[in-house]
């Protein structure tokens, strides 16, 4: 297969940045990126409301200039009567995508939409869907995290995009990763489809990853069947990230805000989402769902629990910080002004349901004291390490992971105390962990809400690092030694959560893929939990 690259074009944009093409291995298939033109990657739509939708797509003029674009919004496929559209000028400033919002839709229904070129060309048809207002019986919703190209097929993208029972897909992050081949993935197959091959830094960087990843076929026909609403965790930007830095931030990687402004800027480029970092969206009278920021916005720069580990006396030193620094009020995952909009949003929920989400587990995990029969003996020394620091933060009365909200207990407590002020049905959905969890969310000894905690499009889990253990003997012990908070847990499938929302339940299913090494469609038993009305408990479904 031969490309044709338009010089022009690359020169005249900052868009993917001509570095591209001298990336080491897969020349080909970064120039084929580089040399697109038309509509490059589909559609997709975003931002519903009762009356409105943001419709995105991506086209880039032959001639490397300006162009615009328009929209037309139909509530039949055949597009027999438009009911709305809009037109905008895209161009190599914002990488050629194309933004439109439009309003003045008919609620709660299903519409057709289609871009046009300004040579009368059209994209291809995407669907979407305007949230109900009033009496609203079901709603159901896909929820995704965590999926990275390098490890294996997006499928359970796929899955979804086959449905017919989603309203609303919601994407709680790691939607790419910005590690350079052999960094963080499977291994040669998955990883060649990884550009640039070197971890990514500029702006340049982060919109070629972008169009790596959208390139994926499966991933285009979840955009182009459901409206999404996306937030951001940490591999938007790179590991770990919190306000003023991130683990996988070096100093000789340049300045720290000028990465991370970069990153969010292509986020807003390339996924159908708006300005503003955070927002509310009512579902008629049945629930609303609060997108949030607990990455980029105001998350305080989180404690590390190796530095105590390194002490003298690493059990007393992790028993100080448990009764000081760790309950620092000050430290949070959204910032004041951001807790401050969420709880007053929550005390005006007019809907039954109020359904967070948040880029990380907030329920607790504690890893028991016999984790080390977990691992082979062979295991490597890294994941032996996090294990002993694991048993050694639960014998201090400490979750093992600091970076979600385990590393925030007063941050945490102000969320759920503002849910028990308001008596809110809270229904907490995160990604992060690559693994499925259940959580009771109790505040005060009292129950608060419950937490549905989403596995993986493709990133490893526990059983990357436990071969050879059975999964059950994994479960057990992080259930028995989670302090009444873990409900249930699966540590070695791969998938997303259906969550489906009725006046009599929030329902919650972990859909778990056969295998992401091929494409296909199979899925193995799933798992149900449910929470009733007034109840704030799981149980099952």
């Amino acid at each position: 297969m031969s490309f044709i690259i338009n010089r022009r074009a690359l020169l005249a944009t900052a868009g993917f940045g001509i570095g591209g093409l001298i990336l080491p291995g897969g020349a080909a298939m970064a120039q084929a990126l580089l040399g697109l033109t038309g509509f490059t990657h589909n559609v997709a739509s975003g931002e519903p409301s009762a009356d409105s939708v943001l419709l995105w797509t991506r086209y880039v003029n032959p001639t490397g200039g300006a162009s615009k674009v328009r929209v037309e919004i139909s509530e039949s496929q055949d597009f027999a009567k438009i009911a709305g559209g809009g037109q905008m000028v895209t161009g190599p400033w914002r990488d050629n995508t194309v933004k439109i919002t439009v309003d003045s839709l008919a609620p709660g229904k299903w519409h057709w939409f289609r871009f046009i070129a300004p040579d009368g060309t059209m994209s291809p048809v995407g669907r979407t869907k305007t949230l109900p207002v009033g009496k609203t019986a079901k709603f159901n919703i896909a929820v995704f995290s965590c999926s990275n190209l390098g490890f294996g097929e997006f499928n359970a993208y796929g899955h979804a995009a086959a449905r017919d029972d989603i309203d609303l897909v919601l994407h709680m992050g790691d939607y790419i990763y910005e590690y350079g081949r052999g960094g963080y993935d499977g291994g040669a197959k998955f990883a060649a489809r990884i550009f640039p091959s070197d971890e990514i830094l500029t702006l340049a960087d982060y919109r070629l990853r972008y169009a790596s990843y959208r390139a994926d076929k499966q991933l285009q026909a979840l955009h182009a069947n459901f409206p999404m609403i996306p937030s951001t965790d940490d591999h938007e930007g790179t590991n770990d990230m919190w306000e003023g830095g991130a683990q996988n931030h070096q100093a000789d990687e340049g300045d720290w805000t000028n990465r991370k402004n970069a990153a969010m800027q292509v986020w807003r480029e390339w996924l159908p989402v708006g300005e503003t970092p955070w927002k509310e969206y009512p579902i008629g009278d049945l629930a609303t769902y609060y997108r949030t920021d607990t990455r980029a916005v105001g998350r305080s720069r989180p404690y590390e629990a190796s530095n105590y580990m390194r002490a003298a006396d690493p059990a007393k030193a992790l028993s100080e910080f448990r009764e000081t620094d760790w309950l620092d009020p000050s430290m949070t995952m959204m910032g004041t002004e951001q807790e401050s909009w969420l709880y007053k949003a929550i005390g005006r929920n007019q809907g039954l349901w109020a359904v967070v989400g948040s880029g990380t587990n907030m329920g607790y995990n504690y890893t028991p004291e016999d984790a080390m029969n977990w691992f082979p003996a062979n295991a490597p020394d890294r994941t032996k390490n996090f294990v002993r620091q694991g048993i050694a933060t639960g014998k201090a009365g400490l979750p093992y992971n600091l970076d979600n909200w385990g590393g925030y207990p007063a941050a945490r407590s102000r969320l759920l105390a503002a849910a028990q002020r308001k008596d809110a049905n809270l229904v907490v959905v995160t990604g992060d962990s690559h693994n499925a969890w259940a959580y009771d969310l109790p505040e005060g000894g009292k129950p608060a809400g419950v937490e549905f905690g989403g596995h993986s499009v493709s990133s490893p889990g526990f059983e990357s690092a436990a071969q050879g253990i059975d999964p059950a003997v994994i479960a057990r012990g992080l259930v028995g030694g989670s302090k009444q908070e873990l409900r249930w847990v699966d540590t070695s499938n791969r998938g997303y959560m259906h969550l489906s929302l009725t006046q009599q339940a929030a329902t919650n299913e972990w859909v778990f893929m056969q295998s992401i090494k091929d494409v296909s469609m199979a899925t193995k038993t799933s798992h149900r939990m449910k929470v009733r009305p007034g109840r704030k408990v799981l149980e099952s479904a």
